[in-house]
C-alpha cells in the first residue's frame, strides 16, 4: 500500500510562520525533529529565513555575527566575476560559500498531530561560531527523560553535528560539536546496546569516498568513536547518488528499523527503510530495493529545491509509521505508513 497522504497537505506552509524580524521573511519551513511530550505532538521544525526585498541584480546572505550576537547582511552584486548564482540555497564566491537563507528552530506543538501552534519567536537560534550560517535538520532522541537534539551547525569552517538537550521543549542546555566537520544526518538510538549509545552518521568525503551512512559508537554520548561504514549508494536507482540517516531509528522485533533517504542521478530525493540488528547494529539485515515513498504531489515535485521528500523523525503507534517530512525544501508534511509493508518490502 503506498504512502497515505493527509487531505490537508502541506500541513504546515511557510506562510503559517511569523517571521522573526519585520525585515526578513519566512523561505522555508521543513525537516522538523520528531517528538511525543505527554499528550502533545511537539514539532521542531526548521524555519529558514531570507531579508526582503530579494532582487535580481542582488544576492545576500545573512550571518549571524557570534561577536555582536546580531545577523549582519552580506550583499554580492550579480555580475560580481567569479561567482555562482545557479542554486537557490546557496552560492559561491571568490570569498567562499554563502547560504540565501538563516535557518534556526522553533517547537510547535499539536494534540491532534495535524494542527499545530507555532511560536513567533525561534525556540533555539544560532549562538556561536559553529553556527553563523544557521542551525538543521534536528534529530530528537528520547532517552529516559531527556530528549536529545542532534543538528547540523553551519558555518565557515563546515557542517559539524552539534548536540543539545531538553526535557520540556521550553529550556534547552548546548552541549557542543560531537561530530566533525563535514557530517550530516546524524541520528542517535533511542536505546544503549550493549551498554553503549550508537549513532547513524553521514560524512561528505571531498577527495576519495562517497556520501554513505556510517555507525558509530560512544560511552557517554559526547565521545563518538569505533567508526564503521554501513551502507553505500546502490548501483543505479532510486538511491544511486548518495545516501543519507532520515529519522531516528526504532526498535521492531525484526531489528531496528531506519527510515534513510537516497538520491537518484536527477537529484530527486526518496525515502527507503533499513534493516539493522538488535544486537549488532553494524550488520544490515535487509534494505529497500525501492523506495518507500517518493516526490509525487505538486507540493513535493515543485518548490525552493523541487522533487524531494526528506524526513528527519516519525512516531510509530499502533503498527502506523507516522511520517512527518520536508516537501520540496519548502513545507512540512504528514503520512502514515504500514509498519509491516515496510518490514515486508526489503529485501
Amino acid at each position: 500500500m503506498p504512502p497515505i497522504r493527509h487531505t490537508d497537505n502541506p500541513i504546515i506552509k511557510p506562510s503559517d510562520v511569523v517571521p522573526s524580524r519585520s525585515d526578513f521573511e519566512v523561505v522555508c519551513v521543513f525537516n522538523a525533529g520528531v517528538a511525543r511530550l505527554g499528550e502533545e505532538v511537539i514539532l521542531l521544525l526548521r524555519v529558514a529565513e531570507r531579508p526582503r526585498g530579494s532582487r535580481a541584480d542582488r544576492h545576500d546572505a545573512p550571518i549571524y555575527n557570534p561577536q555582536t550576537g546580531e545577523v549582519e547582511v552580506k550583499s554580492f552584486h550579480a555580475s560580481m566575476p567569479g561567482c555562482d548564482f545557479s542554486d537557490s540555497r546557496f552560492f559561491r564566491t571568490p570569498e567562499g560559500t554563502y547560504l540565501t537563507s538563516l535557518s534556526h528552530f522553533r517547537v510547535a506543538r499539536s494534540r491532534d498531530g495535524i494542527r499545530f501552534d507555532i511560536p513567533e519567536q525561534p525556540s533555539l537560534f544560532p549562538a556561536n561560531e559553529y553556527e553563523e550560517f544557521g542551525i538543521e535538520d534536528p534529530r530528537v532522541t528520547k532517552i529516559g527523560d531527556t530528549f536529545y537534539i542532534v543538528y547540523a551547525a553551519v558555518s565557515r569552517m563546515g557542517i559539524t553535528g552539534y548536540m543539545a538537550s531538553t526535557k520540556d521543549f521550553v529550556a534547552f542546555e548546548r552541549h557542543g560539536v560531537i561530530f566533525h566537520p563535514t557530517n550530516k544526518d546524524i541520528a542517535i538510538f533511542p536505546e544503549k546496546i550493549n551498554g553503549k549509545y550508537y549513532a547513524l552518521h553521514r560524512p561528505s568525503p571531498v577527495f576519495l569516498g562517497k556520501k554513505d551512512i556510517w555507525l558509530a559508537e560512544s560511552p557517554d554520548l559526547h565521545a563518538w568513536g569505533n567508526h564503521r561504514h554501513l551502507i553505500g549508494r546502490a548501483v543505479d536507482g532510486w538511491d544511486s547518488g548518495h545516501v543519507g540517516g532520515s529519522a531516528v531509528p526504532f526498535r521492531t522485533e525484526q531489528g531496528w528499523l531506519e527510515i534513510y533517504h537516497g538520491v537518484d542521478s536527477n537529484q530527486e530525493y526518496s525515502l527507503g527503510a533499513l534493516l539493522l540488528d538488535l544486537e549488532e547494529p553494524w550488520r544490515v539485515l535487509a534494505r529497500s530495493k525501492n523506495p518507500i515513498m517518493k516526490p509525487e504531489a505538486s507540493y513535493e515535485k515543485e518548490g525552493f529545491f523541487g522533487n524531494v521528500v526528506f524526513t528527519c523523525g516519525v512516531l510509530v503507534e499502533d503498527g502506523v509509521v507516522k511520517l512527518y517530512y520536508g516537501a520540496s525544501d519548502t513545507y512540512i508534511a504528514y503520512a502514515e505508513l504500514s509498519l509491516d509493508e515496510i518490514l515486508e518490502s526489503l529485501v
